[in-house]
Parts: C-alpha cells; structure tokens; sequence
C-alpha cells in the first residue's frame, strides 16, 4: 500500500512537471508611457556616458526593449534629441506666463519666473549634464538648445530690457549684456550646486529672490527723469 502511494504520488510529480507553464502576465504600455521610458533611458545615459559613449543597444536595454522597437519610435537620433530637449526643458507655457507680466511692467516677476525656472530644473541635474557633454563633444544637441531654448531666453530677456531702458526704468546699458549677466548668475548658480557638489546653504526660493534683487538694484533707474518741456503756444 506504501509503495503503491507513492508510485501515485511519483505519477502526479511527473504530470505537474510536465504540464505546460502558464504564461506570465505582461504589462502593457500606452504609447506615450512607452515614449517617456526611452526618453528617460536615452536621457539618462547620455547624461552619465556622453553621447559618443552610448549606443542605441544600450538605451533600447535600459528601455527594456528591442532596438527594432527603439527605431519604431524614434526612426533618427535627431528626433530623439529632440524629444529630450521637450520633455527636459519645455519653455512654452513659460513664455506665456513671463509675456503676461512684461505687459503688466512687472520687473521683479519677469525675472523671478525666469530664475526660478531655471533654478527649480535643479531637480533634474541630467539637463545640466546633457547640455555640458553636448557642448564638448562637438554635440549637435547643444545647437539645438542654443537655437530653440537659450537663443530665446537671451533675445526675449534683452528686448524686455531694452523697452524699458527706452521707457526710463532701467539705465542705459548694453541689453544684451545685461540679460547675458543675468543668466549667468543662474546657471552658475546651477553648476555649482549640480555639477560640483557645493551644499546649498539656503532654499531655492531664498536664492532666486536673493539674484533678482541684486540684478535690478544694479539695473533699475534711480535719476528723476528730466521734465518735458512744454511747447510754446
């Protein structure tokens, strides 16, 4: 009777061993959660390795992913770069925000929106590092941030100026210098904190307040503007 159970209990081992696996569940992806994984791989290795230091194998691999399918969704290098450039740094509801207050001629906002922007991207150092391996490898991503992004900062910055050396608010000085000089405070602010390590010894609200007051104590007009003379009757 022993030996009979356990030839039915071998039996049934056998049968279970033998029976097919079920297959494991797959998770699915929408299109765009799909997208936004190789971005952020793509995105990611980049920022460690440079891009003459990753392959599109690496990335499809990180993405979990075959490069067939890395190409179905971005068919050229380009493309992806450019859809990094959209998902790092979108400007588009900035500028709308920043036009808003330049029509109102509020000087503190233009410019606190515009630092704090920039500074608040610190939560996502992989830009900075982007841009860097970018601009010493020759990248052509680095082009394209100049062109669509910086280039638009600097020429939308300097024209705010501009008008309001014209309008008497501002001193006269070089526009484009001036908002050059600006920027300047936060991306250096920037690559001290995210590329070199420094600790920040106070919140990134305190630093921006802190950068545009600096700016437009040095910038704004203090003179009473000369009297217009009145026409002769």
């Amino acid at each position: 009777m022993v030996e009979f159970v356990s030839n039915y209990s071998l039996t049934l081992l056998i049968k279970d061993t033998m029976r097919p696996a079920r297959p494991r569940e797959t998770v699915r992806f929408s299109r765009t959660e799909r997208q936004a994984s190789i971005i952020s791989a793509a995105a990611s290795l980049f920022a460690d390795k440079g891009f003459k230091g990753t392959t599109t194998r690496e990335i499809a691999k990180t993405a979990a992913i075959s490069e067939a399918l890395l190409f179905k969704y971005f068919p050229t290098k380009q493309a992806l770069y450019a859809a990094i450039l959209a998902e790092k740094a979108p400007i588009s509801q900035l500028l709308e925000v920043v036009e808003d207050a330049a029509n109102k001629r509020d000087d503190v906002r233009v410019f606190t929106l515009i630092a704090s922007y920039r500074i608040h991207r610190g939560s996502d150092p992989s830009l900075m590092r982007l841009l860097l391996f970018s601009a010493l490898e020759g990248h052509e991503l680095s082009e394209m941030f100049f062109q669509n992004q910086h280039r638009m900062f600097f020429e939308y910055l300097s024209g705010y100026i501009a008008q309001r050396i014209d309008e008497g608010a501002f001193k006269r000085v070089d526009p484009l210098l001036a908002a050059r000089g600006f920027m300047g405070m936060v991306v250096h602010h920037r690559l001290l904190h995210e590329i070199f390590r420094i600790p920040t010894h106070c919140a990134p609200e305190e630093s921006v307040l802190t950068y545009v007051q600096l700016f437009l104590d040095g910038l704004v007009n203090m003179a009473p503007r000369p009297a217009r003379k009145r026409a002769r009757a």
